[in-house]
């Protein structure tokens, strides 16, 4: 039985480790807060949006295949915002040949989209929102294989999301 007690000890401790470690991440390029499920890694990177350049960052953490990200970019003219944040939600729902299944008009002017689509013969779904504050453009997704996706964590990161 002595042998056995590490043994179990250590199946009690991996039974009880959370699948979604919840970390308050502010970024240091753009005034955002968000709790990601993990611990996130960021890469920026130039990007084409319709016309426009723009170097945007994104901060992702993945989670069992799905991924929850955040992505923000500052553009030159405020005035180039709605026309950009079209153009980052096109990009996302063209990244899994998505169709947009809902969408809605939030009370803080972001707009929140849900949409299905496929990637490489797999069933994808994304779960996003899309805001413009003054020059800056950004967007919270959740992305993954929709058998995966579970509604309380995207609800947890995406109420987290907040412009400061």
């Amino acid at each position: 039985m002595k042998r056995l007690a590490p043994l179990l000890l250590t199946l009690a401790l991996c039974a009880c480790s959370p699948k979604y470690d919840w970390r308050d991440y502010r970024s240091s390029d753009a005034p955002y807060a968000v709790l990601f499920p993990g611990k996130p890694a960021s890469q920026t990177r130039s990007i084409k949006l319709e016309q426009l350049e723009v170097s945007m960052t994104m901060s992702a953490a993945n989670v069992d295949g799905v991924v929850f990200a955040v992505g923000s970019a500052q553009l030159a003219d405020a005035a180039q915002a709605p026309a950009a944040v079209d153009a980052m939600q096109t990009a996302m729902l063209n990244n899994i040949s998505a169709t947009v299944t809902s969408s809605n008009q939030l009370a803080n002017g972001a707009r929140e989209v849900d949409a299905s689509g496929t990637e490489k013969g797999q069933a994808m779904r994304l779960i996003g929102r899309f805001v413009a504050k003054d020059n800056r453009i950004y967007q919270a997704v959740v992305i993954g294989p929709a058998a995966k996706i579970e509604a309380e964590p995207v609800e947890t990161f995406l109420t987290s999301f907040k412009l400061n």
